[in-house]
């Protein structure tokens, strides 16, 4: 059979396994918000595309916008390349059904490398990069240059999607992963502000180059190559599976170190089984690593100081950098026990027990949110009163939202799956429940700061937060009936798989 043939089937093969699978129908609501967020993305990137140069021109006046551009191309290509080795999902296949079929192995290999190719999220970057190549890249390199700028743009989202896997199967623990790639870029941007080393002027030397020579362009795709070989590489020494077991069996996760939690009874030893859980599934990792990669969200707003009239916009990134961990956990606190759910009910554990265990997990999540978050301080006085007041409300209202909405979900979670891009057990719920939690107490700011009265919100938002911690105990009770009443309909749902 020509090996052209052969990978038609095997891409055939993914495409019925993805329409064929039992969650693909029944999270159709799931897929349409998300296909109305990803259009909302697509529309928001053409508008940048266009206004870039502009913008471009504002910073460097003294560049123009496609020089600027170059410089920091590279800082693009690390952070994407970041943010990929974090949220893009490992390519997997079924090594067991096709080994019975004579088909070569460098088929397959090839095959689970490209696949990811194909994927048109990768290329979601040109909704940008057209729209400048047109206004910013043409008037300045000419339509050839305007070509070559699009087509380096390609290599190097090919050359960010073929890394960023290998560098997540290298690495194997994702978090120490992450930590040097953090430290790297760390390093480089402390070198270009003590003017040491210049990335940014590095950067704008090589592309000018490459954009202001004919053909020259073409050498990017040996990135690519270099990336693709690499990956080849590496699958000739790991391809059999027992090879990649015994590596991962070394590196088991020793969650031992939690039983100091069962000195507190059973809502510790509950806690201490959530901390495992966490810990030893992929899906429930990478929620906790975006989780601390969202920390830095603020850094895009406080920094700046046209956003500092912006009230309702600080408050809205106040309540989610220091609620980030029980945002991520808080809407799937019981459905990340769905896979053995029955078993949790017929063990000694009472109502209260459970619900109070989760409710200290997320009061714990929000605190260790916070202190993290403390060095935007040094941004100001208001961004000190803003994180204060959030923690409050995350502490006094959010947490018990968290809770009780988390009784509606039936969805079972499967955790050995990845995170990226996986809605698997999500439902439209998920997207509701965010309404309370951030949409009203910043539009609360908005109001009042239109009326020159943003302290009267916070105000209300602090006695709100402060009402829930001094009633705990009611409002707890009130979320244990709400259980007791949903607990067979999430016992029957997370019996349900897919």
């Amino acid at each position: 059979m020509h090996p052209w043939h052969m990978y038609k089937i095997l891409f055939k093969h993914y495409w019925l396994k993805s329409i064929r699978s039992p969650g693909y129908y029944k999270n159709l609501v799931i897929n349409i918000l998300m296909g109305f967020m990803i259009l909302y993305l697509v529309v928001v990137l053409v508008m940048m595309g266009f206004m870039l140069p502009k913008l471009l021109q504002e910073i460097a006046p003294q560049q123009d916008p496609a020089s600027t551009f170059n410089g920091i191309m590279i800082y693009g290509v690390i952070a994407i390349l970041l943010i990929r080795y974090i949220m893009q999902p490992l390519s997997t296949l079924n090594l067991e059904n096709y080994q019975v079929f004579p088909i070569k192995r460098h088929i397959l290999v090839n095959y689970l490398l490209l696949r990811p190719l194909l994927n048109p999220l990768n290329y979601i970057i040109l909704c940008l990069a057209i729209p400048f190549s047109i206004t910013g890249v043409s008037p300045v390199y000419g339509a050839g240059g305007t070509f070559q700028f699009l087509f380096l743009v390609i290599f190097l989202i090919w050359f960010n999607t073929l890394l960023a896997p290998l560098l997540k199967r290298k690495f194997s623990n994702l978090l120490l992963g992450m930590i040097v790639m953090l430290a790297i870029g760390s390093l480089l941007a402390t070198l270009e502000y003590f003017k040491i080393f210049s990335l940014f002027q590095l950067s704008q030397d090589i592309f000018d180059f490459l954009l202001s020579r004919p053909f020259i362009w073409i050498t990017g795709i040996l990135l690519s190559g270099w990336a693709f070989l690499l990956n080849k590489r590496y699958f000739s020494k790991n391809y059999y599976p027992e090879k990649i077991d015994r590596k991962v069996k070394r590196k088991e996760v020793d969650t031992g170190k939690f039983t100091f939690m069962e000195r507190f009874g059973k809502i510790g030893e509950l806690i201490s089984l959530e901390m495992k859980l966490v810990l030893r599934h992929s899906r429930t990792k990478k929620t906790l690593y975006t989780g601390i990669l969202f920390l830095s969200y603020g850094l895009l707003f406080y920094p700046n100081s046209t956003h500092d009239n912006q009230a309702g916009l600080l408050m809205f990134v106040a309540i989610f950098v220091t609620g980030i961990g029980m945002i991520i956990f808080g809407q799937w606190i019981i459905n990340w026990d769905g896979a053995h759910f029955d078993f949790l009910m017929t063990r000694d554990i009472d109502t209260q027990t459970y619900i109070r265990a989760n409710y200290y997990f997320m009061l714990a999540l929000s605190v260790v949110s916070f202190i993290l978050t403390t060095p935007y301080f040094f941004f100001g006085r208001e961004i000190i009163i803003y994180h204060l007041v959030a923690l409050i409300y995350n502490v006094g209202v959010n947490i018990y939202v968290y809770l009780f909405g988390a009784t509606f979900n039936t969805k079972r979670l499967e955790l050995s799956k990845g995170s990226s891009m996986n809605m698997q057990g999500a439902s439209y719920k998920n997207f509701i429940i965010v309404i309370p939690l951030v949409v009203l107490p910043t539009l609360l700011i908005i109001v009042f700061d239109s009326i020159s009265a943003i302290h009267i919100a916070l105000i209300i938002l602090t006695l709100l937060g402060l009402a829930g911690i001094l009633f705990r105990g009611p409002i707890l009770k009130m979320i244990e009936q709400q259980f007791l009443r949903r607990k067979y309909a999430l016992c029957t749902g997370f019996r349900k798989k897919g």
